[in-house]
């Protein structure tokens, strides 16, 4: 899901929460409830690989006494 992978960390979240929104709703269509779910994995792994990202980057900063690591 190429949109997904474009996706900043607050869009994502957000996406997130209004497909779990959707997933709670009873939904007649079982290939659209499939289809839901698996934008909802999607959005949830970019939300956690934002996160990673976030950290591996703050302890290369703590590593480097607070300095931006040079490249």
């Amino acid at each position: 899901m190429a949109e997904v992978d474009e996706m900043d960390y607050e869009t994502a979240v957000a996406e997130l929460e209004r497909t779990v929104q959707l997933l709670g709703k009873e939904q007649d269509d079982l290939a659209e409830s499939v289809r839901t779910f698996e934008r909802g994995l999607a959005l949830a792994r970019r939300c956690a690989q934002l996160l990673d990202d976030a950290e591996r980057r703050l302890k290369e900063l703590a590593a480097a006494g607070g300095r931006p690591p040079v490249p």
